[in-house]
Formats: structure tokens, C-alpha cells, sequence
């Protein structure tokens, strides 16, 4: 065992059978001994265009050894060892279980004779799936996801419904896995039709007429769920009461190898659209008249992005980046659909373009300094008018059938609650159909946008929420979030999770920074490949410009980011660790010499580049590697890292080989500690109470190293 002296920690139970510590008077000044399990180190190495690699911890990444089970069981129990002992934790959980304990609805839709809904009473596990005749009829339970499984980790992952809404076919996920099984019922009976499809990953699931479906999949590798992924996802169509093996693929496998393919349906049921793509930026876009085996190529490269939005009048419509790194709208005739016939309909703005469409009109959604606007266009791009939305913030859901007179979308900021609209699409009024109960007074918060220069004087906008009056002296307890990558621009939204911190007089900060898709395909690819520290620079910004500003300090800040972001905040805790008082590396890719050798690695590879394809780029990524940069007597802040040993998306191993070479290397006294949470995934379809849980101690574990209690 490795032993830490630390000053500002905790009691900790070192011996089985003791009495449990009063912990009501514990504080961080408390002098104890915090044990972190010993970590085997082995004597791996890899050679990379002549340098040699130590990777000591390479025996962490086999999710099927005992060894790697036991650190695992060891490291939860100091974690929870030392969470236990916070005083305040419980009544964190209290609070934050109080405030969950709210209905919440989503947007109806309708399929054949009902409108399908999800509803969820508070706490309960899972949403469930009610569907109802009319707005007047009672609603009925049409799938409980929180019976699929007795511990709760089996989730509903999708469902899909027949044109006249006869059928439906229903993926679950077991333990959060992103691999798939779909199930067929009749929506009348409930019975299931023929068989359970298993091995689906990365799918959708596209009817076409009540034949069957289309959906992907990979072979599921051998052994370890860690494995890399062929580069061969195939696009099958499943004809109903056949079995499985009989599936027809129709797009990819051998002679056209892609690592991700998807196809769909068009609303009239004429086309069926092939999305094609080797990583996850760019994609190919294919047609073909379902049942033929003629396909049409309407754009072969993988640099840009490409959707099919509609048909209409003959005519193709086409979401698009090519010549216009902001997006636009062109149509095409169906029989000539390639790029050189290509018309606008919709041109390319200096804002960010996405399209729906809906009851005969199109619907573009404008990124403006990353709040959003609606307008509503005709088929020939004619504008109709801009769509009025209720505050500044986020809208999304502008989509319905051709026949359709009215569509429901959402609304939501960070002090504004994702509320329900019902909107007349012929006369442009909106009507609240559906608004959460929630004991919350938007009145008493204030949000404002700033915009501060990062290190190569790039202006980046970032939001700021925090309780009215609260005073701007440098010592109020910041979180700070933030993503940048993949092209994922980070809107405002209202999150349940926040109130705690935001009512003890917390501030929450979240940056747009580059990578993300805020403003366009420049601003992302300003964050890829040779250009990431880009990133790490304007989150580092961010920092310094909150503590500049007043807002905070650093002995007061706490970082945290996801996948993705995971990587941002163990690449600048890295850097910059004097900066930070607290980090939170949530599932990250934190291994960057060797990301791209587990499960849908290899698919980031537009976004990160790989340490193979050039000593110019292993250099750079070793560079920055969380993993590789952790640097021998450095005080790193107080770290909780998080992960799941589910997680066949960003697999544990990061996290694992992150929180041991930091064990190792940290000198300082602040914990070093992993949270690995069992039976659960990358994230989605987790249980209710695991998600309350993990903010629980992420919260306790922030405002306990910051020496604040707010409950006193």
C-alpha cells in the first residue's frame, strides 16, 4: 500500500469492525492517513518511430482478469471509505433526492392511433413509455423499462414504429453496454414477433412499410468487450418471422468496409437513404429504391457532412457542409442527386444552420452566439416567418409528418426549465402545452454571457449562472464545464442536478470553446489533430478569466468535463495544476497513444489524429496525454476520477492507468481517489439513483476540498 499523509483529509476506517467515525466535526484540516491500493507495475513497452513508450499499467486494460477486478474492488473502497465520512453528504443527497421528485414529460408523438409519450413520476428509474388515444383519454402503459431487469440496469434504448403504428421494434441496453438486442411486439396484443435480434450497436431502427427494418451492426468481438472494432458495420435489413442469420445485408462488410453505416427511410417510404462513414466527421450519402440493388451515389467523400431532410416534388433535400462550413440547404432532382446540381434553398449565414421539417414547412434552427432562433421557411425558401420563442435559449423538436397542422417542440436555459410548446404551424402561435412542477424561482438566478480572449487572443463566449446578490469577491465555489471536440456545441439547458450548487451560492461556468460546433466547421476543426492545445488554452482561459473577474479563485474552482471532456480536464489538470482546487475526469479518453486500439477507438481518429499515422502526430499526442504527462513530485488538485466498468465506448482503462500513474506520481496532499461505478455504461439509460448518487459525492467531494459546508 501506498501511503499519503494528508492534512486536509478525513478519518478514514483502516480496520475491519471499526466503530463507524462520528463524522459531524470532521473538517478538511483533519490530519489522517489516506492507504491507496498498491498498483502492480509491469514492464511494458512500445516503440513508436524509434522512442520507446513505457506503459507500466498495460495489465489494467484486461476487463476480464481477476487482477484488474481486485484494484478495482480496492480502490471503491477507499473512495467510498473516504466520501462515507463528509458530514454533510447525506444531506446532499437528501436535497438533491427531494428536488429530482418532479414529473417530467416528454413531447408526444403520434403513431397510427396513439400519441406516444414518455413520463416520468420523479424518481423513478427509467421514463416509461405511456401512449393514449386522444389528449382527453387516460394514458396507458406501453413499455416499463423498469421491469426489464431486477437490479434496474437494463434500459430502453430506442423504439421505432410501423407507418400505421402496428408494429414496433425496441432496443434495450443490459448494464448500460452499447451493444443492443431489439425485440418486435404487436402494439395491440403486446405479443412479441419472431425473433430478438442481438449484437446491434451503433443503430437505428428503420421500418420499411410492415416488412421488416433496417438496422447495423458489427461482429461482436472474441473475448474482452475492450477489443478494437472491425472497420465493418453492416447495414442489414430483418424481414418479420425470419430468423436472423437470414438478415440481407445491404451496405458494407467486405466490399465496402465503413466503420459506421446507417439507413433510413423517407417518409414516403420510396427511398432508403445510406449514411457511410470511417470516422466521426464526414460521412458518404447513398439512395436506393428499397428492394433494388441499384444504389445511387449522391456524395462519395467522407469531408464534410451530408442528410437527406426530405423529398419533395421530385426533388431531394440536402442538409449540408460541402462549400459552406456553416451549413445549408440545397434540393436536387431525385434522378440527378449529385453535388453539381446541387440548388440552394436554404443558403449558408454566418450562423450555424440545423434543418427539421414538419406539416409542409422547413424549419431552420440558427446557432447565434450559441442561443437559438427559428425560422420557418416554404419548400421553395421562401421565409414565413421567424419562429417567436418564449426567452433567449435553446429550442429543439421542430418536426412532424407532411399532414401535420400543429408540432410540439421544447424550450429550456439554465434557469428555465425544458418546457413543452405546442406550435400552429400555419399560423406561427405557440400554446404551452406541458411545464415541470418544480419548487424553483427563475427570479432569484441570473445568467449572463461573457466573452474573453484565450491564449492566441481567440474571442470564446462562455455563460455564467449564479444566485442574485451574490457577491463578486473572489470566493465563491465555480464549477467549471465544458467539452470542445466532435463538433457538439454545448447549448444553455436547465439541469436538475445544478440547483444544489446554485442555491449554496456555487456559480456554474460553461465555456464554448473550440472543437465544439458553435460557430461552424472552422471552430471545430480549430480543436482537431495539430491543433487540440487550442482547446486545453481556452478552457485554461476560462479559468483565469473567472478568477480575474472576481468570481472566484483557484483555491475555490472545481473542473469537469465528460468522455471527450474527460480528456480536457486531465489534460489541463495536467498543465495547469496549481490553477484548480478540485477535478473531475468523467469517463475521458485520457490514453491517447493507444485510444484508438479499444472498441470505437479508431472512429475519433478525424478529431485526435493517432500515434501511428506519423512521428509529427505521436509526438503531439504524447504531448498531452493525460496518461503520459503526469509528472513525478507535482501537487495535482483534489481528483475523484469516474468511470464504469460497463463502458465499451471510452473504456475504463483510461481512467484506470490515469488514477494510477497519479497515485504514484501526485506529491501533494490533496486525494487522489477513482469512482468506478458497476453494472453501468458510457452514460445513457442509467438508473435514476446511481445518477443521484455520483452527484451526490461529486458535490460533497467539491465543496468539502474547497472547505466549505453548506449546511451550516
Amino acid at each position: 500500500m501506498k501511503t499519503t499523509p494528508l492534512s486536509i483529509l478525513i478519518f478514514m476506517i483502516l480496520f475491519a469492525g471499526c466503530k463507524q467515525t462520528d463524522t459531524s466535526e470532521v473538517t478538511r484540516d483533519t490530519a489522517v492517513l489516506l492507504d491507496y491500493p498498491e498498483t502492480r507495475k509491469g514492464d511494458v513497452t512500445d516503440l513508436y518511430f524509434g522512442t520507446e513508450v513505457a506503459d507500466p499499467y498495460r495489465w489494467l486494460e484486461d476487463d476480464l482478469s481477476e487482477e484488474t477486478a481486485e484494484w478495482v474492488r480496492q480502490q471503491n473502497e477507499v473512495t467510498f471509505g473516504f466520501l462515507d465520512q463528509i458530514p454533510f453528504r447525506d444531506q446532499i443527497r437528501e436535497r438533491l433526492t427531494e428536488q429530482w421528485n418532479y414529473e417530467r414529460v416528454s413531447s408526444p408523438v403520434k403513431h397510427g392511433d396513439y400519441y406516444y409519450f414518455y413520463r416520468n413520476d420523479g424518481l423513478q428509474n427509467h421514463s416509461v413509455l405511456f401512449r393514449r388515444a386522444s389528449a382527453e383519454a387516460e394514458p396507458e402503459i406501453f413499455l416499463d423499462p423498469n421491469t426489464f431487469s431486477e437490479d434496474g440496469t437494463t434500459s430502453l434504448a430506442g423504439v421505432s414504429f410501423t407507418k400505421d403504428g402496428s408494429l414496433a421494434a425496441y432496443a434495450i441496453s443490459e448494464g448500460g453496454s452499447d451493444w443492443r438486442k431489439i425485440i418486435v411486439i404487436d402494439t395491440e396484443s403486446f405479443e412479441e414477433v419472431g425473433d430478438t435480434l442481438v449484437d446491434v450497436k451503433f443503430s437505428g431502427i428503420s421500418w420499411y412499410k410492415n416488412e421488416g427494418f433496417f438496422y447495423s451492426s458489427y461482429e461482436q468481438p472474441d473475448g474482452s468487450q475492450l477489443s478494437a472494432m472491425t472497420d465493418q458495420h453492416k447495414l442489414y435489413f430483418h424481414r418479420i418471422g425470419t430468423p436472423q442469420r437470414e438478415d440481407q445485408l445491404v451496405f458494407g462488410g467486405e466490399k465496402t468496409p465503413r466503420r459506421y453505416i446507417g439507413g433510413g427511410i423517407t417518409e414516403d417510404e420510396s427511398l432508403l437513404v445510406i449514411s457511410a462513414a470511417v470516422s466521426t466527421t464526414g460521412n458518404e450519402l447513398y439512395i436506393m429504391v428499397p428492394g433494388s440493388e441499384d444504389i445511387v451515389t449522391v456524395v462519395d467523400n467522407f469531408d464534410h457532412n451530408h442528410s437527406l431532410i426530405d423529398t419533395h416534388n421530385g426533388y431531394l433535400y440536402i442538409y449540408t457542409n460541402l462549400d459552406a462550413p456553416n451549413y445549408r440547404l440545397v434540393r436536387t432532382p431525385a434522378t440527378t442527386p449529385q453535388p453539381e446540381y446541387w440548388v440552394d434553398v436554404i443558403p449558408e449565414t454566418g450562423n450555424v444552420l440545423s434543418v427539421s421539417r414538419g406539416g409542409g414547412s422547413l424549419f431552420a434552427n440558427y446557432l447565434v452566439d450559441v442561443q437559438t432562433e427559428i425560422h420557418q421557411f416554404d419548400y421553395d425558401g421562401n421565409l414565413i416567418r421567424q419562429v417567436e420563442l418564449p426567452a433567449i435559449g435553446t429550442a429543439g423538436g421542430f418536426s412532424a409528418r407532411k399532414e401535420d397542422s400543429s408540432l410540439f417542440y421544447t424550450f429550456t436555459s439554465f434557469t428555465y426549465p425544458s418546457t413543452i410548446f405546442e406550435y400552429s404551424i400555419e399560423t406561427g402561435e405557440s400554446l404551452l402545452y406541458w411545464n415541470p412542477a418544480i419548487d424553483f424561482n427563475p427570479d432569484d438566478y441570473v445568467t449572463e454571457q461573457v466573452f474573453y480572449e484565450s491564449k492566441d487572443g481567440t474571442r470564446i463566449p462562455m455563460f455564467i449562472t449564479y444566485k442574485k446578490g451574490l457577491e463578486m469577491d473572489g470566493s465563491n465555489p465555480t464549477y467549471l464545464y465544458a467539452y470542445g471536440g466532435f463538433n457538439v456545441s454545448l447549448r444553455p439547458s436547465f439541469s436538475i442536478a445544478r440547483l444544489i450548487w446554485l442555491e449554496n451560492g456555487g456559480i456554474y461556468a460553461q465555456p464554448n470553446i473550440r472543437g465544439g460546433g458553435e460557430y461552424g466547421r472552422e471552430w471545430h476543426l480549430a480543436g482537431t489533430k495539430l491543433n487540440r492545445q487550442n482547446v486545453f488554452d481556452d478552457f485554461i482561459a476560462a479559468a483565469e478569466y473567472l478568477i480575474d473577474s472576481g468570481y472566484t479563485s483557484s483555491e475555490k474552482l472545481a473542473i469537469s468535463g465528460g468522455s471527450n471532456g474527460g480528456l480536457l480536464v486531465g489534460a489541463v489538470m495536467n498543465q495547469r495544476p496549481e490553477l484548480f482546487s478540485v477535478a473531475f475526469p468523467a469517463v475521458g479518453v485520457l490514453d491517447m497513444l493507444r485510444y484508438h486500439t479499444f472498441t470505437a477507438g479508431a472512429g475519433w481518429a478525424f478529431d485526435y489524429g493517432t500515434s501511428e499515422e506519423s512521428e509529427e502526430m505521436f509526438r503531439y499526442l504524447k504531448g498531452y496525454s493525460p496518461v503520459h504527462n503526469v509528472r513525478e513530485g507535482t501537487v495535482y488538485p483534489s481528483t475523484m476520477i469516474t468511470t464504469a466498468d460497463h463502458d465499451d465506448r471510452v473504456v475504463p482503462a483510461h481512467s484506470f492507468k490515469f488514477a494510477a500513474e497519479l497515485q504514484s506520481k501526485h506529491a501533494g496532499e490533496n486525494p487522489v481517489l477513482i469512482r468506478v461505478e458497476t453494472r453501468a455504461g458510457h452514460g445513457a439509460g442509467r438508473t435514476t439513483e446511481s445518477v443521484i448518487s455520483e452527484w451526490t459525492d461529486k458535490y460533497a467531494f467539491a465543496w468539502f476540498m474547497m472547505g466549505e459546508n453548506p449546511f451550516k
